[in-house]
């Protein structure tokens, strides 16, 4: 069986002009990054923003466990398919980071024949917006500790900085550290800390920006401390916008590649959705529904942390209105949350099936709040039985969802029209009513208290001393209206990980909160939750190389 980079280094790419030709993209509208990669000119848009939008489908799935869910590859797939059946379809996908691509998870171009490519490129430093994304972060807290060592005109207080470092790759040693040490010179001394480059606030920005005027309004609204006075202080106030915007002029701009069957993808931003808002960027998202028919994005992780981000977060402030959602399930995870063992997976086993698919139940219960309508689509294994794909059909379809089996892995995009035509037949007779969970009049409290009750499925939250009293000083600011960014692990509809299938009787606990002022909304962090990650004990980084022809191998 031929691994994914294998499939991905076998495959013919097409050049990026005559992809982008098909959907209508001149020559000059792409700023070439060698022959199969481009960026989109600011100028196109120009030319396509009165144009009707397409339809917007957005992919999410149930908490991820280690059997694997591919809400990408299904993405993917369904694009390809959605093609081959006539539709005119764009896909809108986050850039991977380093983290996870020398880490655990591998990256994220999809899987088998429903893969973006050039996967390689796209894995590792593809066009260079996370490493602008890192230096501009970098480059606001050098300005902060420069102006604090040249005299500290602003009066900032040291023990009250909020600005971190960050760094796209999972080092779990960065993330309390002191600078300033050694002599007068070399700066004060204070603690710091790291986030990876994917929970900066920066790349927040960037994912909600509409151009560069609103690029540089939310840079300069970033709070990066407080003064003696308990004031804010921002990147404005440190003259640190004009110098953040310069390196972030070109990663503001969408990125184009293609599947293995030729289909646009706009690939921009990576946010994750477990310590950020998980979705791609506005800017790429707005443009795909005036190129194409039919877009297909996704949100990362669970249905309870991208899903809701993008629905609440996302919509909300873009203005965008999703017209179905697919909801990507495997009978292996299924069977993972009604308690089997990774290594009995391949066992038929319905009672284990029918302990585990209330997670999938939660997740339907939960998309429907929102007014959208749901498919969902099971990603298949060869060790499915037809007893276990029937009752998952049945247990769908008796919510009122449509379902569809997907083979999109094995087969790309014929194995994904039978889910293609489930997703056309609910666009074309299904009418989506979306609106947020929650108003933004509600205090940050209320807010916190909807999503862990409505879509965790909480009895209620229990706050840290510190962070009820951020959040009070958060109100005080004048911010209370921003919609809430919930930091949670993937891997429970809990703040638990260990608690598997729908938890119940169970409190989210918050620990901490911030504002994201650039970003528009408030991080409210919950559990153990990190927003620097740290490598396994075996990495992925320990087997990727390089061969003495160029050839990279081990890449996921």
């Amino acid at each position: 069986m031929k691994t994914d980079i294998e499939i991905a280094q076998e495959a013919k790419m097409s050049p990026i002009k005559e992809v982008g030709a098909a959907y209508g993209i001149a020559e000059d509208d792409l700023e070439l990054y060698g022959k199969y990669k481009a960026k989109l000119t600011d100028e196109l848009w120009d030319k396509v923003k009165d144009r009707p939008n397409g339809k917007l489908v957005l992919v999410t799935a149930i908490n991820p466990t280690p059997a694997g869910e591919g809400k990408t590859t299904t993405s993917v797939g369904l694009g390809d398919a959605l093609k081959r059946l006539g539709h005119k379809t764009l896909i809108a996908l986050r850039e991977p980071s380093l983290g996870p691509c020398f880490g655990i998870k591998g990256g994220a171009a999809g899987g088998g024949y429903a893969q973006v490519i050039p996967m390689e490129d796209l894995n590792l430093h593809f066009t260079g917006d996370f490493h602008a994304i890192t230096a501009a972060n970098n480059l606001l807290a050098a300005l902060l500790d420069n102006h604090i060592h040249q005299g500290n005109s602003l009066g900032i207080d040291t023990r009250q900085i909020l600005w971190k470092r960050c760094l796209d790759i999972n080092d779990r040693a960065l993330r309390n550290v002191v600078v300033g040490l050694g002599a007068k010179a070399d700066g004060f001394v204070r603690e710091d800390h790291f986030v990876i480059t994917v929970a900066s606030e920066i790349m927040a920005i960037l994912c909600l920006s509409d151009d560069m005027k609103d690029l540089k309004e939310r840079l300069g609204r970033i709070i990066v401390a407080y003064n003696y006075a308990g004031e804010p202080v921002t990147a404005k106030d440190l003259n640190a916008v004009g110098s953040m915007a310069a390196l972030l002029k070109d990663a503001l701009k969408p990125n184009l590649i293609q599947t293995l069957e030729h289909t646009g993808t706009l690939v921009h931003g990576g946010p994750f959705a477990n310590i950020a808002h998980g979705c791609n960027s506005v800017r790429a998202t707005k443009t795909a529904l005036k190129l194409a028919d039919i877009v297909v994005t996704e949100a990362g992780f669970g249905a309870d942390l991208g899903a809701e981000k993008f629905l609440d977060i996302k919509c909300r402030k873009a203005g965008l209105k999703p017209d179905a959602v697919v909801l990507v399930a495997t009978i292996r995870a299924l069977k993972y949350n009604g308690g089997v063992a990774k290594s009995e997976l391949g066992t038929e086993n319905l009672e284990a099936l029918k302990a585990g698919i209330v997670n999938l139940e939660k997740h339907i219960e939960n998309i429907h709040k929102y007014g959208v309508p749901v498919v969902v689509t099971l990603n298949s294994f060869v060790t499915d039985t037809e007893a276990e794909y029937q009752f998952v059909k049945k247990f769908c379809e008796d919510r009122g969802c449509e379902f569809a089996l997907s083979e999109v892995w094995a087969k790309g995009g014929q194995g994904g029209e039978a889910l293609a035509q489930k997703v056309v037949e609910t666009l074309n007779t299904k009418e989506s009513h979306y609106h947020p969970l929650y108003p933004d009049e509600l205090s940050l409290k209320e807010k916190v208290c909807a999503v862990a009750k409505e879509i965790y499925g909480a009895d209620g939250v229990v706050y840290a001393p510190a962070a009820s009293k951020a959040i009070a000083r958060i109100e005080e600011m004048g911010f209370g209206n921003l919609p809430v960014c919930m930091a949670k692990t993937q891997y429970s509809l809990s703040d638990d990980q260990t608690k598997l299938g729908r938890p119940a009787n169970f409190s989210i606990n918050v620990r901490e909160a911030y504002v994201s002022a650039g970003a528009g909304f408030v991080v409210v962090i919950t559990g153990s939750i990190m927003t620097m990650p740290g490598l396994p004990k075996k990495p992925a980084a320990d087997n990727i190389d390089v061969s003495e022809d160029g050839k990279i191998t081990g890449l996921f």
